[in-house]
């Protein structure tokens, strides 16, 4: 049997708010943190009742500093959660100690209800629906558990074909229409949640990312409800996915007529099936197939803080950055640049295998090719626009200069560590801001500049570390001369591969670092 909604799943830009919103605002329990089962590198967050039943769920896959979406025809426009019809003048109050905004109430098809947009943008709405409440409200929160947010009350999806999408959702979903409002077709399932249909000829169309929805998942009891469903749908035109095992439920997925994309879940396993329910949400867990180890994962994906625990204030600077906090940080601060196509979290893993209790300040280049970040602009795999390098290393100097202040670090005391590209900005940076950068790591580095300007680099000390088999490598001797002869204190090694890096570098960055630490 299908009856109602399993879950909702968005998209936010930045965890810490969407953290601050759902589980600090509104009450609602963290009970699954998870890598992203499509892609091991996006945080997946899920917030419930305090089992994390099904009809619960609000999920919201992470994508840190991505681009933002659109919101329009093929996608879901709002989310309603399910509170005691009592309890608006409670959130409302609320949101205006938070500081808020908010419209309403309003009455919509007989209950109260009270509009709010989250970090994102994502209209959210609190809906006072008197026989819709969880079977294990959450009163784990700051909220009395009268006014605690219950469970999902439904969604509305946009579309410019409101007949077929209401006649698909009432055909293999189990909704029936309940009544209409204007362009609004109300349908209720079984379990008592909605769908409002939304006739949207005339809208724009919806566009994926970030502020945006991006799926409705249907409860389905068990898998041969679920195998019925996906014969009944492969019948039609709906081309449903294949079978996905999610760990916490089976799924499929299918785009009905207007183009919403829409899942089926089973109930079972559900959330307790790796942690017991009075621990949920204290864990990451990784997919069982991920690429990426859950060590890496843990260093790569963005951190947060639940509310009132202490957490790193990000702060908007003119480079996309991240931080990695170790459980036990020692007070040494890595800078690290990617190569290109990279992104701010690419070197973590290795330099987390490199200095396990440092923290890792990760930049991401703003020049892009081919739609992949760099940090400047080449015109041939050995040739570079020199504008470009010295604009870009201008502006880098200006985030560093910021990030010192604003997350009180010690610039005597930070080490630089860049690869390829990224390093090539670096060495650039010894000549165009000298006083900048004192300490470094340059791995499978070149010199790019034309014309180097004279600079003093006594006091920096440099490593260099290129692959013997790299087409780049043959250029690292005379890198290594130009800095000595500058002054730096240069210290080199070449290691038997090629441009890549690995595990070989990292017993050569840990040697030199003891070194200089001595």
């Amino acid at each position: 049997m299908v009856s109602g909604i399993h879950h909702i799943t968005a998209v936010t830009r930045k965890v810490q708010a969407n953290v601050d919103f759902y589980a600090g605002f509104l009450g609602m329990r963290l009970v699954k943190q998870t890598a992203g089962y499509e892609d091991a590198t996006q945080l997946h967050l899920f917030y419930g009742d305090a089992a994390g039943t099904p009809g619960s769920l609000l999920t919201f896959l992470t994508w840190e500093d991505g681009a933002p979406g659109r919101a329009g025809y093929g996608q879901i426009s709002e989310i309603s959660l399910s509170i005691n019809p009592t309890s608006i003048g409670y959130w409302l109050t609320r949101a205006m100690s938070f500081g808020l905004s908010s419209e309403g109430p309003a009455d919509e098809f007989g209950e109260p209800v009270l509009r709010l947009k989250d970090p994102d943008n994502i209209i959210l709405k609190l809906a006072g629906a008197k026989k819709l409440a969880s079977p294990a409200a959450w009163d784990g929160a700051s909220i009395p558990v009268e006014h605690a947010v219950q469970r999902l009350r439904g969604a509305t999806m946009l579309t410019e074909k409101p007949a077929e999408s209401r006649t698909f959702l009432e055909t293999h979903f189990g909704y029936r229409f309940q009544a209409s409002r204007g362009t609004i077709d109300r349908l209720v399932s079984q379990s008592g949640d909605i769908i409002d249909v939304r006739d949207a000829r005339g809208f724009w169309s919806g566009a994926p990312g970030t502020g945006t929805v991006d799926h409705v998942a249907f409860r389905a009891a068990d898998e041969e409800t679920l195998l019925s469903v996906r014969k009944a749908l492969e019948a039609t035109d709906a081309s449903p996915t294949n079978m996905h095992d999610r760990k916490y439920f089976r799924s499929l997925y299918a785009r009905e007529p207007g183009g919403t994309l829409v899942e089926l879940a089973t109930d079972k396993p559900g959330m307790t099936v790796d942690e017991e329910q009075a621990a949920l949400g204290g864990k990451l867990f990784a997919p069982p197939e991920a690429i990426t180890n859950l060590h890496d994962l843990k260093v790569m994906l963005p951190q947060f803080s639940m509310p009132g625990q202490p957490r790193v204030n990000y702060r908007e600077l003119p480079f996309v950055h991240r931080f990695y906090t170790p459980p036990d940080p020692d007070g040494s601060v890595f800078v690290l640049l990617h190569g290109s196509g990279g992104n701010e979290t690419t070197l973590m893993p290795l330099l987390n295998k490199v200095a396990p209790r440092a923290t890792l300040l990760g930049v991401r280049g703003r020049a892009t090719e081919e739609g992949f970040p760099r940090w400047y602009k080449r015109i041939t795999p050995f040739s570079f626009d020199q504008n470009d390098i010295k604009t870009e290393a201008e502006a880098f100097a200006a985030f560093i200069e910021g990030a010192v202040k604003s997350y009180g670090l010690d610039p005597q005391k930070v080490v630089y560590v860049g690869y390829s590209n990224g390093a090539n900005l670096l060495n650039s940076l010894l000549y165009l801001h000298p006083n900048l950068v004192h300490k470094a790591v340059l791995l499978r580095s070149m010199p790019v500049l034309s014309d180097y300007p004279h600079a003093d680099l006594k006091g920096t000390d440099l490593l260099v570390i290129s692959g013997k088999t790299d087409a780049y490598g043959k250029y690292a001797s005379e890198l290594e001369e130009r800095l000595k002869s500058s002054g730096a204190t240069v210290d080199s090694d070449v290691i038997a591969g090629g441009h890549d890096l690995g595990d070989a570098d990292v017993p050569i960055i840990q040697k030199w670092l003891l070194q200089e630490n001595r």
